[in-house]
């Protein structure tokens, strides 16, 4: 299964909608669910665009994800890697090469030698003939490969430049890192056929036309088991798509998952995610994807683990933050929910959930500190509280009580002064 038809980035992107009204921590997280099915004309927000684009995305829509993506842009420009490369690897879909390789310059500008972006710009380079760039680029992907096809179009760029013999230690590299890729059997085959090894390469042929064959057929029992769920019992449908569950092949197991948990199946795509994971533990996509399913079956000891994996792998992606501060915040695990949510809050300073859930922690938080009076600790809360909701009387007020305990007598009454006036209300 290629990475074009099963990328993900921020899959499912998830939403803290109504987290202001959570009363206690299991009253939120229902409040995340419940909040998917209001049934008011939701607002136009760059989140709401990103959701839709990665929906269209996952699925192929890549004009429409083209659309999404560009209004999330226009209504906040600065969200380089949660928009802006998303809409480069859709414009990539559709085959429109300048476009997708000035997204990519213009990400690239501002994160660096990212693998993912690296990985993109080679295949340009690749499709564009350009071979010295192409084989430079792929190199610095495969240091750290995105996707286990990086070493393939490597192989496949020094093919094209009669480098045949670091095409074939790319080539075999890829055979190990996706062995039911029937390419990699056939570029290898043409390389063993260009050496001389003629029954090697034959057999190279035959394989892969054995996988070709068997991709073919697991991309229509695919389409096939979405229009089942669709449209029959589940329990039908199920012993149909059951056909994709294959123990050693990762391609069928997350688009089995996916299917299930398009389709609001999410107990049965527990499975398929979780021994996809045995295979790539390494994947923080597909922790993520655990994770949040057994985050929607209300498992939330369970999608902790997956969602701090995804974490670890990709610490830099708002959309794996947030999901496991939620999850934190659910469990009572409140100071590190706190911290991850401070760490979701750094990378988009403007989604509204995010600072409302955020705003609720430093809330207790704060209040537990000053209650066991760790000053030092509270007064680090307050701020941020502060900082969050400037406007805030009550929290300008107990700022100051703060500073009162600890000795700073000219900022507990400049913090009084603003608390007078804002108004002494408290949240």
């Amino acid at each position: 299964m290629s990475p074009d038809k099963f990328f993900r980035l921020g899959l499912a992107a998830f939403s803290l909608a109504g987290i202001v009204m959570a009363q206690s921590h299991a009253a939120f997280a229902q409040s995340v669910e419940d909040s998917k099915s209001v049934s008011s004309a939701p607002k136009e927000t760059p989140e709401l665009h990103l959701a839709r684009g990665h929906d269209d995305l996952k699925t192929n829509r890549y004009e429409a994800a083209v659309r999404e993506f560009r209004a999330a842009l226009a209504l906040d420009p600065h969200l380089t890697v949660r928009a802006r490369f998303p809409l480069a690897v859709a414009l990539f879909g559709i085959q429109d090469r300048e476009q997708a390789r000035s997204e990519l310059e213009r990400v690239r500008a501002e994160v660096g030698d990212d693998p993912y972006v690296m990985y993109y710009l080679g295949r340009l380079d690749l499709r564009d003939g350009n071979l010295d760039a192409a084989i430079t680029n792929l190199t610095l992907a495969a240091a750290d490969p995105p996707f286990p096809d990086a070493a393939y179009y490597l192989g496949y760029a020094y093919f094209k430049k009669h480098n045949l013999n670091s095409a074939e230690h790319w080539l075999r590299k890829a055979a190990e890192l996706a062995p039911r890729d029937f390419r990699v059997q056939e570029r290898l085959g043409l390389l063993l056929q260009a050496t001389g090894r003629k029954e090697a390469a034959q057999k190279a042929f035959a394989l892969s036309a054995e996988l070709h064959q068997g991709d073919t057929q697991a991309t229509q029992i695919a389409l096939d088991c979405a229009r089942k769920l669709e449209n029959q019992p589940l329990e039908e449908a199920q012993t149909f798509c059951r056909q994709l569950y294959d123990p050693n092949d990762t391609g069928k197991l997350v688009t089995l998952g996916l299917l299930y948990g398009q389709h609001g199946d999410y107990t049965d795509a527990v499975e398929p995610f979780r021994r996809a994971i045995e295979l790539e533990p390494d994947s923080y996509e597909i922790q993520y994807d655990l994770g949040l399913t057994y985050f929607r079956l209300k498992r939330y000891a369970e999608a902790r683990r997956p969602l701090e994996k995804a974490v670890e792998l990709r610490a830099d992606m708002f959309e794996v933050n947030a999901p496991l501060g939620a999850v934190l915040f659910a469990l009572g695990d409140d100071l590190h929910a706190y911290q991850v949510l401070s760490k979701a809050h750094q990378l988009d300073p403007e989604n509204a959930d995010v600072k409302a859930l955020l705003f609720k922690l430093a809330s207790l938080l704060a209040e537990q500190s000053l209650a066991g009076k760790k000053y030092a600790d509270a007064l680090g809360y307050f701020l941020r509280i502060v900082e969050l909701r400037h406007d805030d009387a009550y929290a300008h007020r107990r700022l100051a009580e703060v500073y009162r305990a600890l000795g700073d007598v000219e900022k507990a009454e400049k913090e009084q002064q603003e608390a007078r006036r804002l108004g002494a209300t408290s949240y």
